[in-house]
């Protein structure tokens, strides 16, 4: 008999949103196929967060091995056209397996497949945000995946690790979860240092942190610790909670929203970005960049000032009025990305120039400075 939600208990919490996202692995339990025991378990967990209240939003991997299931586990060139074959298959039945699973709670579901370049263009990342409030607001629960049928390397997110973090922000979610076939962060990789610790919690990700982290974990699967530490990273300073837990860890889905210490915690930033600013750092693709010396550094960082041209020294790329550019220091590493005030040939021609020498170069002004502080977000 079909299991309804007026027949379950509910889980009162404080979360009244929260996004979960499920890796290959814990789809498949490592197998080559769906685990379908372990997926209605997993509903059953989001049922009664649903019914206590806690709208959920689920981020599925698996389409690639859903295909594979579905044509008999066939031999394929290892290709793009391979892969995103795979995918147009599976993604049809994997949206169907968590339609019937979720139908038997009485929860009706609503797919939305998403590239990056929905979410690199401002426009596109706003209605792609109001289909997904639309969803939740008529009690649906939303499905999210990277559309791979269609998705080149130019237009890829890459890993639903990173995708489930813009998703937690676009939702105005309460809590990130990604589980995975990992328990969290060690300190070693586990399976291969019996010595390796759990790491509990996780305040700020450094770059000693993102050492520890390998590539991925699983043949089946994209992602890895490291996108789960970019994801971590990205949702932290939107104020967003991220919590990364094993998947088949016992009601692991109820026990972290009821604030169990399972897995790695990663507490929120207690100033999180603005939107516009948290777009810029999950969202855009960069069109170029530009290098500042290190007066700039000092003056961005510190002081959370404005690039200005006087302190840009080099750029590269092509790129238009209004592109996003990445912002880099003398040894080419990555400080900000902003939006550029000027395109790339204007900034060549004004680049170490003082403010008040725009228009004398140029012929024109848009400003006096190369990337206004309110477009502009330090990494």
């Amino acid at each position: 008999m079909s299991l309804t939600v007026s027949t379950m208990s509910s889980l009162s919490t404080s979360y009244k949103r929260v996004v979960v996202k499920l890796g290959t692995s814990v789809l498949t339990s490592g197998g080559e196929c769906l685990d379908r025991a372990h997926m209605v378990e997993l509903v059953r967990q989001m049922a009664r967060l649903k019914r206590g209240g806690c709208e959920v939003i689920l981020v599925t991997s698996g389409a690639i091995a859903a295909g594979r299931e579905h044509l008999g586990q066939p031999s394929l060139p290892n290709n793009v056209a391979s892969k995103q074959m795979l995918a147009a298959v599976g993604q049809s039945h994997l949206i169907q397996q968590w339609e019937h699973l979720f139908n038997l709670y009485g929860m009706h579901v609503g797919q939305m497949l998403l590239t990056r370049a929905d979410l690199d263009d401002r426009e596109r990342y706003l209605n792609a945000k109001d289909t997904l409030h639309a969803l939740l607001n008529f009690g649906i629960v939303p499905i999210v995946n990277e559309n791979d049928a269609v998705a080149t390397a130019e237009i890829k997110v890459g890993d639903n690790d990173n995708l489930s973090a813009l998703v937690a922000m676009l939702a105005d979610a309460d809590k990130l979860i990604l589980l995975t076939d990992q328990q969290g962060l060690f300190t070693a990789d586990p399976r291969s240092n019996p010595q390796a610790e759990l790491i509990s919690e996780v305040n700020r990700i450094t770059d000693e942190l993102r050492k520890l982290a390998g590539g991925s974990g699983s043949n089946l699967g994209t992602g890895g610790m490291a996108t789960k530490l970019q994801a971590a990273d990205v949702a932290q300073r939107a104020g967003i909670p991220v919590a990364i837990a094993a998947g088949h860890s016992e009601g692991v889905i109820e026990r972290l929203v009821l604030g169990e210490s399972v897995g790695t915690r990663f507490c929120a930033d207690a100033q999180p970005l603005d939107a516009r600013k948290q777009w810029l750092l999950a969202a855009p693709s960069s069109a170029g960049s530009v290098t500042v010396d290190e007066g700039a550094v000092r003056a961005l960082v510190d002081k959370g000032s404005s690039l200005l041209p006087k302190g840009i020294v080099a750029l590269s790329g092509s790129f238009q009025r209004g592109a996003t550019i990445d912002i880099c220091n003398h040894s080419g590493r990555i400080i900000g990305r902003g939006i550029a005030r000027y395109d790339g040939a204007s900034l060549a021609k004004i680049l170490g120039c003082h403010s008040d020498q725009i228009e004398q170069h140029l012929g024109f002004s848009y400003g006096t400075v190369a990337v206004h502080r309110n477009d502009l977000v330090i990494l």
